[in-house]
């Protein structure tokens, strides 16, 4: 009996100690946690919110119906300068005005990203699109010289050499059937970037099983759909389950291939001169992954091998994927606009001839209406739809107190159709960016690279490759889109993608001499 007496004691005294230990842990968060509800109470905001797990029960599983809800609450709310929700027990606010968010983007308080990009971290590292603080100043410092006009320059060869590639693999389908080109431009910027940011030729269109590819579109459908569940977001649940194993087996992909070409990189480089010949005598080619192994901090130091994986890895997913969805996207609507497709081809004529050579560097700055048009995919089809930022302290947008370490979510797709800057705003129209139509525009109204001092880095390097690309495709081929704008449905997870991909027909285009006899003939 006394023994019974004794455990009995001793399970009251453990109960009474954990009840303890986890008030003390518990009290100090859950404090922040209701005077935040509270003082956020007068932002107007998506109804049903609950305590703790906030909306996350009303949010679609679908990639597609959640990026849905998302626009239609931006819809619902375009009168009011910005909206709230709650994701699990972490708040955001929703912005989509100029106004509302060049008070956040221009600061130089409010850089750190939101908490919803912890889940790129197992990834990405703490790289240039992940970092805060003092981290990612010195880091951009750092990297923002290898991204200068002149060195960029150097990689149109790689471009203009893929570029041939992909118009060689869409000529075996010109003249026939509709087809899906999601996967032809995916795996061309794919080959563009590992050989640019790596030095890594792969062959990826040649090899179009691309397991690297798939890991990518795996791994961002499984990030965005654990940032909006909260019952996923600690680790010791999240990894015990399907998904959180299916996550393991990607990141082990992509990190294998990026460590794998690092490693053989830097061992090129201890063993042979920059300058020497390479390759059955052809010069080795510059690469951005040359310049992070001899890039030095502020305090001399060359960057550790993690410090690199984590800016390849970054420049791999960035690099790519993004500005591959954005050409899809361009095929789609230049395919949709006959006039607009008949102004490229006169412009491409007007700069090039007959010429079917490479795109140069003056050639680029010529194809004046071919960047209008990429900006104007850009405003309809930002690669990115939404990213965010913590508020590092107190502010007032327009008139609501948002306390410091509330998250604010801005949302391009939103923001570019705000018809005050872009009348009929779900119209293409590339004219809008001719330089005289632009005059007046508020300079935060298109910002499809995020704007202010945490801009993207490789906005450069992404027209170029756009530009290049979309050049020698449409040299060759007249485009004709095979889905209405319905038929596409969006879907918004890292990055914005058609749910079905882009589905055209092609036709080999009269070069340009024989247009010309043709023309004399009648």
């Amino acid at each position: 009996m006394a023994e019974l007496l004794s455990l009995y004691a001793s399970g009251i005294i453990f109960l009474t100690i954990s009840v303890i230990l986890l008030a003390c842990t518990t009290y100090q968060p859950l404090r922040r946690y209701v005077h935040k509800w509270r003082e956020m109470q007068p932002i107007p905001g998506m109804a049903g919110a609950y305590p703790i797990i906030g909306n996350a029960l009303q949010f679609k599983t679908n990639a597609g119906d959640f990026f849905n809800q998302i626009i239609e609450g931006t819809n619902e709310f375009r009168h009011l300068p910005l909206t709230k929700i709650w994701v699990g027990p972490v708040p955001f606010v929703v912005l989509y005005h100029a106004e509302s968010i060049e008070g956040v983007l221009s600061s130089s308080r409010h850089l750190d990203k939101s908490f919803s990009y912890t889940f790129l971290e197992p990834w990405l590292g703490t790289g240039l699109l992940t970092s805060t603080g003092d981290k990612w100043r010195s880091r951009r410092k750092m990297l923002t010289p290898t991204f200068h006009f002149s060195i960029l320059g150097d990689f149109l060869e790689v471009m203009n050499e893929q570029a041939e590639v992909l118009v060689g693999k869409l000529q075996r389908h010109a003249g026939g059937d509709a087809f899906n080109c999601f996967n032809f431009i995916t795996l061309c910027a794919l080959d563009i970037i590992c050989e640019t940011a790596m030095g890594k030729k792969i062959d990826a269109q040649r090899n179009s099983n691309s397991e690297y590819v798939r890991s990518v579109y795996k791994m961002s459908d499984i990030i965005t759909r654990r940032q909006r569940a909260p019952w996923f977001w600690p680790d010791w649940i999240y990894n015990l389950l399907g998904e959180g194993k299916e996550h393991l087996r990607r990141l082990k992909v992509l990190h294998n291939f990026t460590e794998n070409v690092i490693t053989e990189r830097a061992k090129q480089m201890t063993s042979v001169e920059p300058d020497s010949e390479l390759n059955h005598g052809s010069r080795r080619r510059r690469a951005f992954l040359d310049m992070l192994l001899k890039a030095r901090d502020e305090d001399g130091n060359y960057l550790s091998h993690r410090d690199v994986q984590e800016e390849v890895d970054t420049f791999m997913f960035e690099g790519h994927d993004t500005t591959a969805a954005s050409m899809n996207w361009a095929l789609h609507l230049i395919g949709s606009h006959p006039e607009v497709q008949r102004r490229v081809h006169q412009e491409l004529d007007e700069v090039f001839g007959a010429s079917d050579g490479p795109v140069t560097v003056e050639d680029l700055k010529k194809l004046r209406y071919l960047d209008c048009v990429i900006k104007e995919t850009l405003r309809i089809f930002p690669s990115v739809p939404l990213f965010a930022r913590s508020l590092c302290e107190d502010c007032h947008i327009n008139g609501f107190k948002v306390p410091k370490g509330v998250n604010a979510i801005i949302i391009p797709y939103a923001l570019h159709r705000d018809p005050r800057y872009f009348p009929e705003p779900e119209e293409f129209h590339p004219e809008r960016f001719l330089p005289e139509n632009s005059v007046g525009r508020h300079p935060y109204a298109f910002i499809p690279f995020s704007a202010g001092p945490r801009n993207c880095i490789g906005q450069r390097f992404a027209m170029m490759e756009e530009k290049v690309v979309l050049a020698w495709v449409l040299r060759h081929f007249e485009v004709q889109a095979c889905q209405d704008r319905e038929q596409l449905r969006p879907m918004g997870e890292l990055i914005l993608r058609p749910e079905s991909g882009i589905w055209i027909r092609l036709r080999r285009r009269t070069p340009l001499k024989n247009r010309s006899c043709l023309r004399t003939h009648d």
